[in-house]
């Protein structure tokens, strides 16, 4: 019998926030106030919260920040030597690290009500599916680039993305969220991801891979729709009965319905934008104070340090 779901998981890999997706916020102190809102609402539907980071996370969110993670683990210190590009990784890590249902977040998601039970009963769950042209230069996901790229140093690919690429597929999944109870598939999938970017073989490409920071996009969220669809139409695989069960059906229904499923994801520009920014600060001050005054010392304390 499926359990409720009790676990949120938070992943931090710090060299690739240090090296370019520092930008992406508005500021650096946003950036630390989307920690402290993420974390304090998942925490309350979902108790058993764990962080996935390194040394540097530690220091930033938990010595720093003072959130009060259950479980907090350094083992994304095994990164310290791999290119920042990537900066997927230590999501993967985290996916491939679970040994019960959970749910991971994007630390620029807000949970403001617990997710339906529909999603978190399922085997896979992500928030909604993407939708591109297979073959245009312009798209987000280009996997058939990434493909003849590494067949062209004999490079190693998993059987469901030859599959996948091959049959044209143009569905991903958005993973503001990503999760579910069927772990071992869940453990899988991450596991092949990460031989994407690590196997020895693949490394030889780096050099000719010009979209690494785009191309994760692609090993996370393009790849994990391959293995659930090559598994479906493997009669003989064990994980034939998976499939991913989104909180919403497209992104026009997660702008739409958002406010009523009671679901917030700052999405690429909108971490920039200045109205917002004020919003998330004027929020977590007012429902966190104490963690906000803390936010304050601890932006203080490290500039003087500097």
């Amino acid at each position: 019998m499926i359990q409720p779901m009790r676990r949120a998981v938070w992943s931090f890999w710090s060299k690739p926030f240090q090296t370019n997706r520092k930008a992406f916020w508005f500021s650096e102190k946003h950036h630390l106030l989307s920690w402290v809102l993420s974390f304090e609402r998942a925490r309350q539907l979902y108790p058993d919260t764990v962080l996935i980071t390194d040394d540097d996370g530690v220091r930033m969110l938990v010595d720093g920040l003072g959130l009060e993670f259950h479980t907090v683990s350094n083992e994304l210190n095994v990164l310290n030597t791999q290119n920042p590009d990537w900066w997927v990784s230590g999501k993967l890590y985290a996916y491939r690290a679970q040994t019960q249902p959970f749910v991971h977040l994007d630390s620029d998601v807000f949970l403001w009500k617990a997710l339906p039970e529909r999603v978190t009963m399922a085997p896979v769950i992500a928030q909604n599916p993407e939708y591109f042209n297979f073959g245009d230069e312009s798209a987000l996901y280009r996997p058939e680039v990434y493909k003849a790229t590494i067949e062209s140093i004999q490079g190693w690919l998993p059987d469901e993305f030859n599959w996948y690429v091959s049959g044209r597929g143009n569905r991903a999944m958005c993973c503001g969220i990503l999760g579910g109870n069927h772990v071992e598939f869940i453990n899988y999938y991450a596991d092949q991801a990460i031989q994407l970017i690590e196997h020895p073989q693949n490394q030889r490409a780096l050099p000719f891979l010009q979209r690494k920071t785009l191309d994760s996009f692609m090993i996370e969220q393009y790849f994990l729709v391959a293995c659930v669809f090559y598994h479906q139409n493997q009669e003989t695989s064990v994980y034939r009965d998976i499939y991913i069960e989104c909180l919403f059906n497209s992104f026009e229904e997660a702008f739409r319905d958002a406010q009523e499923v009671g679901f917030t994801h700052l999405l690429g520009g909108a971490k920039r934008n200045p109205e917002l920014a004020d919003h998330l600060e004027k929020r977590v001050a007012k429902d966190y104070p104490d963690r906000y005054e803390r936010c304050l010392r601890y932006l203080n304390d490290v500039s003087l340090m500097r």
